[in-house]
Order: structure tokens, then C-alpha cells, then sequence
């Protein structure tokens, strides 16, 4: 139980604030001194109300300046590292909070992170909806294929300025215990395989590794491949022994995992753009005064701001960084007569996402149509 549960909103009747002060002090294990509270009534009620309020101080000190815990699909030199690297200053610099940020592995699956995350014992967590979709089906519009443009600045455009992120989602992340703080893009999505291929047919047979979302797995079966969802941490070693001949990650991930070192072609062939979402838990984020919601808000606009920025000629970087260390390696990128192959293989996709949302889903997917025409051209 967090310390912001017991005291805020803090009532004004001196036996509830008693209540409450000795809740704090066994959320702090003093139970010697519980018990001293608890004698120290009987004899003296004057006493223990006093006691009551300077406990109330110092949970008040406590609240002020508390540890928010902080856990990322990625390292810290990647950029979801990146981007929660950047809060985390924003909030230390205005603030007398800390942030504590987890990276990928030091508490499990993204599963098991979005448990915690719901549970309340993280108070931020990024993640995307490759993850989340299986939660909240709605979310796998991202994860359409062929939906989403390639030209950066209608991306960023997108992200910033979205109807369906800033006034349709957040209800949904909320009925799931979470607040939906932003969403941004990571970079082009590159499909890693050990042949070359230019056509669905090419993929027959191909297990391909993806995200456990029902609509991923969807989209890569349309594309001729034999989805197969994995833990990441898994990957690897998978496609070093052959149980998986592919995966999908943008060029900075594909890099800095190594992906390239088990693989043999990576292949653009523009079907999507990597999402992820940064949320709080909840009841966490409905606790807080106005000034730390404020400064949150602060911190996340400034952070997409940089990560965004930061992105700029990333993925160049990262394929001369792969071609460097492993000059085997063959980058391909579909012409549109090859592309359109896989459009047209997986635009049924569209349908299978509405049959999985019902009308939720399609009043989500109009809404993103809507926000990209008004994003096209900037």
C-alpha cells in the first residue's frame, strides 16, 4: 500500500487522522512504537492526538518527496532508455522526487511488468502494444499493417497532435487500471530473416517471431509466414538454434540486441512504424496533487519532444554500425511493385481487427484514418 493511499485525501476528524498515523507507522514496521501509541490512549487522549498530528507531518515529508519506479521494454542507451532518462530529469529537476528506472529483464517478461504496473508496485511503465493489445484489444490498430505513413514528419505530426491517443484511448487504458500518459513512434519496422524474400510466397514456411498479439499474429500469417509468438528474451537463442528463422524490431533494436549476428537479411518492406505507450497505474496517478500531475505532464511533453529529436538519423547510424561489424549482412528495401504484394495480402487484416473490437474498435480505427489524412502533407 502506498503512502499517498493512507494520506491522501486527508481528513479532518482527529480519529481518523489517529487512524491513519498509525497506519503509517506500520507501513514504516515501527511496531514498538504502534504499540506506545495504542497504551498512551487509554491514558491519555490529548497525548495521542498530538501524536496522531505529528505523524501526519511526517507522512506529509513522505509524500513530498517519494521514489517513482519506472520500467522500460529496452536498455537504458536505447530509446525507450532514452526517452524515460529524460523524464526522470525533468521530474528530479522540479521536483524532490526521484525516478527510478527499470530496463528490460530486471523484473521479468513484459507480462510480468504490466502485473506490477497494475498492481501498483510500478508507478510508470512503458510498453507496447504489440503487449498491451492482448489487454486491451483496441490498441492493436497500431500494429496494422500498411496504415501508418513512413514520412517522419507526418509521424511525429500524428503522434503529437492524435484525437484517437489524447481523447479515445485513455478510457480504455483506465478500465484496466491504468492512465494513459502518450504514445510515440520508435522508428520503421525491419523484418530480420536468414533468405531473401520479395514475395508472401517467399515467406511459406518461414516461423517468424512476433509479439503476442492476437493481430500480429493475424497480419504475418497473411504475409505468408508462420507467426510464432515468443518472449523476447528467447529470441535469440531461438534463432541461433533455427527454432525461428525471423523477426521484426526496428533498425536501432536490431542493432543494439544483435539481432544481425543471427541473421543473414534484413528487409524493409514499409509495412508499419514501431509504437509504444508510456502509462501510470492509476490509482497512483488519481492521488496525486494537482503540482505533481502538472509536473508530469511537464516531464512527458518534454521528453517526447527530445526522443523525437533524438531519433533523427538513427536508424542510418544504426545500419552503419551493423555493416561494420558484421559486413555480411544483406539490407534490402521492396520496391513498390513488391510492396504491394503484401498490401494486398493483408488488407483483409483491417476486417479481422473490427471482427476482434466490435464497434469500439471501428470508432477507434475511423478516428486514426481521420488523424492521418490531417496529418498528410505536414
Amino acid at each position: 500500500m502506498s503512502v499517498t493511499k493512507l494520506w491522501w485525501p486527508m481528513a479532518s476528524r482527529a480519529g481518523v487522522f489517529e487512524k491513519r498515523a498509525v497506519h503509517f507507522l506500520q507501513f514504516c514496521n515501527v511496531e514498538p512504537i504502534i504499540r506506545r501509541t495504542t497504551d498512551m490512549r487509554k491514558k491519555s487522549p490529548g497525548l495521542t492526538t498530538r501524536l496522531s498530528v505529528a505523524a501526519l507531518a511526517l507522512a506529509s515529508l513522505q509524500v513530498s518527496a517519494a521514489t517513482w519506479k519506472y520500467a522500460i521494454e529496452e536498455s537504458l542507451t536505447e530509446v525507450q532508455g532514452v526517452y524515460a532518462t529524460r523524464f526522470k530529469e525533468v521530474v528530479e529537476a522540479n521536483s524532490g522526487h526521484k525516478v527510478q528506472i527499470y530496463p528490460f529483464g530486471t523484473l521479468g517478461e513484459s507480462v510480468d511488468v504490466m502485473e506490477q504496473a497494475q498492481a501498483g508496485i510500478l508507478q510508470f511503465v512503458d510498453q507496447s502494444p504489440g503487449f498491451t493489445g492482448s489487454l486491451i484489444p483496441e490498441a492493436q490498430v497500431f500494429l496494422m499493417p500498411y496504415v501508418l505513413p513512413e514520412k517522419k514528419s507526418e509521424i511525429n505530426y500524428f503522434f503529437k497532435n492524435s484525437k484517437v491517443i489524447n481523447e479515445h484511448f485513455p478510457a480504455l487504458y483506465a478500465d484496466k487500471g491504468l492512465e494513459l500518459l502518450t504514445m510515440f513512434p520508435e522508428g520503421r519496422v525491419h523484418i530480420t530473416t536468414q533468405k531473401p524474400f520479395e514475395t508472401p510466397a517467399d515467406l511459406d514456411g518461414v516461423k517468424v517471431r512476433v509479439m503476442t498479439s492476437p493481430l500480429l499474429v493475424e497480419t504475418y500469417r497473411s504475409f505468408g509466414a508462420v507467426p510464432t509468438p515468443l518472449p523476447w528474451g528467447e529470441v535469440f537463442g531461438a534463432l541461433q538454434t533455427k527454432m525461428i528463422q525471423g523477426q521484426e524490431n526496428p533498425m536501432f533494436y536490431i542493432e543494439s540486441t544483435k539481432m544481425y549476428e543471427v541473421s543473414e537479411v534484413i528487409t524493409d518492406i514499409g509495412h508499419n512504424i514501431f509504437t509504444t505507450a508510456v502509462m501510470a497505474n492509476k490509482d497512483f496517478y488519481d492521488g496525486l496533487s494537482d503540482d505533481d500531475k502538472a509536473l508530469i505532464q511537464k516531464a512527458i511533453d518534454e521528453a517526447n519532444d527530445y526522443v523525437l529529436s533524438y531519433q533523427q538519423g538513427l536508424e542510418n547510424d544504426s545500419v552503419a554500425r551493423i555493416k561494420a561489424a558484421r559486413p555480411g549482412v544483406r539490407f534490402v528495401s521492396l520496391d513498390e511493385d513488391k510492396r504491394v504484394l503484401f498490401r494486398e495480402a493483408s488488407a483483409p487484416v483491417k476486417a479481422r481487427f473490427v471482427e476482434m473490437t466490435g464497434d469500439s474498435g471501428k470508432a477507434i480505427l475511423e478516428q486514426m484514418e481521420a488523424d492521418l489524412l490531417a496529418a498528410t502533407g505536414k
